[in-house]
């Protein structure tokens, strides 16, 4: 006699196989979904932090997309790689439009969080544009769409055919939309220096600002330069960007005694160009870098708020090596 509840046989393997086809068929299923969105992975990372600036946000538009695609019907995608990344590019859109009204009541200037490449975070481009921060500043100007198209055009080389169908206008439109961003960063940013140089002048200007040099500050700099801090309300920084020449040297030369009493520097390759590290008592509490071109350091970007500088970690050497 069987007590309800319980089997009617004892035998563990008959158990096993009333269970098992259907079981295993539906575990390796899922294997096979995870095993193609670890392959791409990667890409749909390096457009999200692209698209949104933000290493967490990125983290989590991906984590979404992984969501996604486990109860989605896999069986009707004919192309996994080209429908994660459309489903990847079409969240970031969604979240940028969201992002905007954030960043409007942001404490001080909102910059990118520097993300340490020479560590390979994964960024997975296989090119390295519309990866500096100074570029990453400059598309927060554009619309989602059109940030969404350059980054897949100049980033990963995606053909507009399937740029326009990513983010759904004709193929016209999608040209359009990858020729305004390519003029909008033109007009705002002289040709870049090469990274020996960028690398040079970042030295420079630590050394130059630590020791409150202010004839060598105002040499390095461009006439029109500019001084973003971003502490977040969570680190005392500037509220406000510092313009010109003079204006930058001075306000980097007043706080040159306090400001790095203590500090140790390492360099590290941040967003695919050299960026100081420094610290104190063994902590991260700056990450600097600077955007420069043949008249000298037009950015300084001082990315000081806690939570956005701990994907910028990992010390090198000056000639950055580790």
């Amino acid at each position: 006699m069987v007590a309800d509840g319980e089997p009617a046989h004892d035998d563990p393997q008959a158990d096993d196989d009333a269970v098992a086809p259907g079981g295993a068929e539906a575990a390796g299923d899922l294997e096979c979904a995870a095993a193609v969105f670890a392959e791409v992975r990667p890409r749909l990372f390096g457009i999200a932090y692209r698209m949104l600036g933000s290493v967490a946000e990125a983290e989590d538009l991906v984590q979404d997309v992984w969501l996604r695609w486990q109860t989605y019907d896999r069986a009707a995608v004919a192309d996994p790689a080209a429908f994660l990344a459309t489903t990847a590019t079409r969240l970031a859109i969604n979240v940028l439009r969201s992002a905007r009204v954030r960043r409007e009541t942001y404490i001080g200037p909102w910059l990118p969080e520097p993300v340490d490449t020479g560590a390979d975070p994964h960024l997975g481009a296989e090119r390295g544009e519309a990866l500096n921060l100074a570029v990453l500043m400059l598309l927060e100007r554009l619309s989602p769409t059109e940030r969404a198209a350059y980054v897949l055009r100049e980033a990963f080389d995606y053909p507009y055919p399937q740029i326009a169908a990513i983010v759904q206008v004709g193929e016209a439109a999608a040209r359009q939309l990858v020729s305004r961003a390519r003029k909008h960063l033109r007009s705002e940013r002289r040709a870049p220096v090469t990274g020996a140089e960028q690398r040079r002048l970042l030295a420079a200007f630590v050394a130059a600002a630590r020791a409150g040099d202010l004839a060598a500050l105002e040499d390095l700099l461009a006439a029109d330069a500019v001084s973003y801090s971003d502490g977040g309300g969570a680190a005392r920084a500037s509220r406000f960007p510092v313009v010109g020449a003079f204006r930058v040297a001075k306000y980097v030369r007043a706080f040159a005694d306090r400001f790095w009493d203590g500090v140790e520097v390492e360099w590290a390759t941040v967003n695919g160009q050299a960026a100081a590290l420094l610290r104190r008592d063994g902590a991260t509490f700056t990450v600097l870098t600077v955007d420069a071109s043949e008249q000298g350091i037009g950015r300084i970007l001082w990315m000081m708020n806690p939570a956005k500088i701990t994907a910028a970690s990992g010390g090198r050497s000056p000639d950055g090596r580790r």
